[in-house]
């Protein structure tokens, strides 16, 4: 029987009739439910899940069979609620259920009657719909968000998603706003912006694992620091902004500086996760055992999601050791050098000790010494293209690490290599890599940025970056430019003061993500899609290839309610 009769005789037939008749390869297939969730069965009942779905996209292997996707919702949450159906639903998104704003809004006060977890303030709701610091492709076009809500638990969220699946209202999931692409904005008349920053609870810290497990709102930086005041000698590896969910982190498939070594978002460092379907139903995508060969990877499905496919409630983490380090900072005549000093360093017999090395350029350089200098600090540095290198070791190893480095950066044509004297210094160093952004925003006055970040392979990074050099002074852009230069990303931070400006950055912001598509890359190697990059989306992986990650989409969120206009480009 076709897949969209066989929906549809199960919504009339009810449970019982799917239970009598599903196969046992069938069954084998289905989502699991959490075991002993932290939150009452009574609100995930499901009325029928039919699962036919080969997600090979998410792991490289293939097909869709297809899905059909049905859920009711109970009285037991507080409201009347009824059933949703999705048989009248266009799975091309022509048309779309209109939606009940009102009636979601008096549903949602009912259910979080506390004070502050229901808000509907102007002010806020515009603050939490723009990005912290920086415009992007559409930022223009964010509108305030019609209502936010603060869940503290999993059970909080189905039940807001249960609402906005019956009242038909899209959900915009956020973390901390740190996102650079509009991922948690608003480009819809009617919405929900569910905040799971309340959510930072670390639940588990298995030390003999090397792994914990904690809600979507625990932030990495405080995961860190939680270890290190534990005394456990073990910390989260990937690192992009501080303040970044750990939810969020997934979300966008983040990495960082320490990428070079550790690898992504995508290397398994996310084993699992708890998530709230489109329909409220709650699935966990596989156990905390550090590696399985049992089915699909649905956690993989889930890491670059961006919040279209469900809400990230809880991850369990893999950890690494935390060994001791040093930095060192170096610089060159040009960006070639320092690019090919890196190549050497990699495939060096240290390599493996290399824990991350950054490229900053002469204009970031410049920006660096400026905001040390405004802030009353002494130190400032040579204005030039520069590396900063972080190596990791013992003792004797650092010291080995060290010699082999300075030699490889001098041979290369490093004009100035300097090593930190002792953990503070070093700290101090890296800070000022990892600060990067809040030492660009203050260096021009009365400007703002636009932040962008492309890929290509390594081999490809120095003739992007002396083109996009070539194009803002051919433009009269001020543009910084830091990157991780061991795996081929950077990062463009485009200023501008006026509207004239402005519609310069833009035109340098589309050139820069069209060179590295020319060179085989990516139009976000970290950043993610959100708004801003998707209509990159087709040209860079093909038609094709975007329809499938159309079909998942329409499959697992038939109504289009899980963060809509993000990550899809418009067909």
């Amino acid at each position: 029987m076709p897949f969209h009769l066989r929906g549809q005789l199960l919504l009339r037939t009810g449970r019982r009739h799917y239970a009598k008749n599903i196969s046992p390869k069938t069954r084998s297939s289905l989502p699991t439910i959490a075991k002993n969730p932290p939150y009452p069965k009574k609100h995930i009942q499901a009325s029928s899940i039919e699962l036919f779905v080969l997600i090979a996209g998410c792991v490289g292997w293939g097909a869709i069979a297809g899905l059909s996707l049905h859920s009711y919702l109970s009285e037991d949450d507080g409201g009347h609620f009824g059933s949703a159906s999705l048989s009248s639903v266009d799975l091309g998104w022509n048309t779309k259920p209109k939606p009940d704003m009102k009636k979601a809004m008096s549903l949602l006060r009912n259910l979080f009657p506390e004070e502050g977890k229901v808000i509907t303030d102007l002010k806020s709701l515009k603050s939490y719909s723009e990005t912290k610091f920086l415009a992007y492709i559409g930022s223009q076009d964010a509108q305030p968000h019609k209502v936010i809500v603060f869940p503290t638990t999993t059970e909080d969220v189905v039940k807001i998603v249960k609402v906005a699946n019956n009242c038909n209202v899209p959900i915009v999931p956020r973390g901390s706003g740190t996102g650079l692409e509009g991922h948690s904005s608003n480009i819809t008349d009617d919405n929900i912006c569910v905040d799971l920053s309340h959510m930072n609870t670390i639940l588990q810290i298995n030390e003999n694992d090397s792994d914990l497990v904690c809600q979507a709102g625990a932030t990495w930086d405080d995961i860190n620091h939680t270890l290190q005041d534990s005394g456990i000698k073990l910390f989260f590896l990937l690192d992009p902004a501080p303040g970044a969910t750990i939810g969020g982190m997934m979300a966008t498939s983040c990495s960082g500086t320490n990428a070079v070594r550790y690898g992504t978002a995508r290397a398994e460092w996310f084993l699992s996760a708890t998530v709230v379907l489109p329909s409220g139903e709650v699935i966990k995508t596989r156990r905390r055992a550090h590696k399985s060969s049992a089915g699909f990877d649905l956690t993989q499905l889930f890491i670059g999601s961006e919040g279209t496919l469900g809400i990230i409630t809880e991850v369990a983490i893999r950890l690494a050791p935390l060994l001791p380090s040093t930095v060192a900072i170096a610089h060159f005549p040009n960006v070639e050098n320092a690019c090919s000093a890196v190549d050497a360093l990699l495939k060096s017999q240290y390599g493996v000790h290399i824990q991350c090395v950054e490229l900053a350029d002469s204009i970031f350089m410049e920006a660096l010494n400026h905001s040390l200098t405004s802030s009353g600090t002494a130190t400032s540095y040579p204005v030039s293209d520069s590396l900063f290198i972080k190596l990791q070791g013992d003792k004797d190893t650092l010291r080995d690490v060290s010699r082999v480095t300075k030699q490889i950066l001098e041979r290369h044509g490093s004009m100035k290599i300097r090593f930190a004297n002792g953990n503070e210094e070093a700290r101090t160093m890296w800070d000022h890599r990892k600060g990067a952004l809040l030492g660009i925003l203050g260096y021009i006055k009365d400007s703002e940025v636009w932040s962008t970040d492309v890929c290509v392979p390594v081999s490809n990074l120095p003739k992007l970056v002396r083109q996009v050099q070539e194009d803002a002074a051919t433009m009269n852009v001020i543009c910084p430019i830091v990157g991780h230069v061991g795996d081929g990303n950077f990062h463009a931070a485009l200023i501008y003061r006026s509207k004239s400006e402005f519609k310069k950055v833009q035109e340098l912001s589309k050139r820069i993500v069209e060179r590295a598509l020319t060179l085989d890359g990516t139009c976000t190697g970290e950043h993610g899609v959100g708004v801003g990059k998707r209509h990159y989306l087709a040209k860079e992986l093909g038609d094709e290839t975007v329809e499938v990650m159309r079909t998942i989409k329409r499959t697992i969120d038939p109504k289009d309610l899980m963060n809509p206009g993000k990550l899809y480009p418009p067909v």
